[in-house]
């Protein structure tokens, strides 16, 4: 099972050669790979309180901003040669908690709101995302690749940014608004492709061990 994600593998590489400039840049600066990793966790703690606020669209912009850093600490790594195993580890630990912290904020303005089913997606969306995350730590655990998958993170921040955004424009989620139907609809395909993905990896991983299998005996 190949690479499946919305995003194709050409236009990930051309997005990692936009961001490489920018990267240098931080990098004269001083900042350090982990340093920048540091910064887009700090920056979805923001993002979680902004949306504990019900500003939505603040929100949006600050999650998509975040996230630009998982580009710009590994692009700054690459192009420093500065690819440390602990980078990596920081990077993914970080990456998982910046997320959920950030759905925490969702379900806390969305309480506040008293929109229930908000709150409710968003706890479940968070739950797909961390399974898809788990199954591919398990699988490279197991020596295993288990990079496969319509949703992984980068393609659920983009959806949960379109989310936001459209939230915000459309009446936030006072009783009535289509902000409510906007979010619903951004955190169901999160927490449907997440689950998915989440399925993908179980069934790369059982296929990668079957062969195994098959080659010892």
């Amino acid at each position: 099972m190949g690479d499946q994600s919305f995003v194709s593998q050409s236009t990930r590489a051309r997005i990692r050669n936009m961001v490489t400039p920018i990267a240098l840049a931080a990098g004269k600066i001083g900042l350090t790979p982990n340093a920048l990793t540091v910064i887009g966790f700090l920056i979805s703690g923001v993002a979680a309180a902004t949306a504990a606020a019900q500003l939505w669209l603040p929100a949006a912009a600050l999650v998509i901003f975040g996230g630009s850093f998982d580009m710009l600490d590994g692009g700054l790594a690459r192009a420093q040669n500065r690819v440390t195993r602990f980078g990596a580890f920081l990077d993914s630990t970080l990456d998982r908690w910046g997320e959920g912290v950030v759905y925490i904020g969702i379900v806390a303005g969305a309480s506040a709101a008293g929109f229930v089913a908000g709150a409710v997606l968003a706890a479940a969306a968070a739950v797909s995302s961390f399974q898809v995350s788990y199954t591919r730590a398990k699988a490279e655990s197991l020596k295993l690749h288990g990079e496969v998958g319509i949703a992984p993170r980068a393609e659920r921040l983009v959806l949960l940014t379109i989310g936001l955004v459209l939230t915000g424009l459309d009446g936030g989620l006072i009783s009535g608004a289509r902000g409510q139907l906007w979010l619903s609809i951004a955190l169901g395909i999160i927490f449907v492709t997440a689950s998915i993905t989440a399925i993908q990896r179980t069934w790369h991983v059982r296929t990668q061990l079957r062969s195994e299998e098959q080659e010892t005996k």
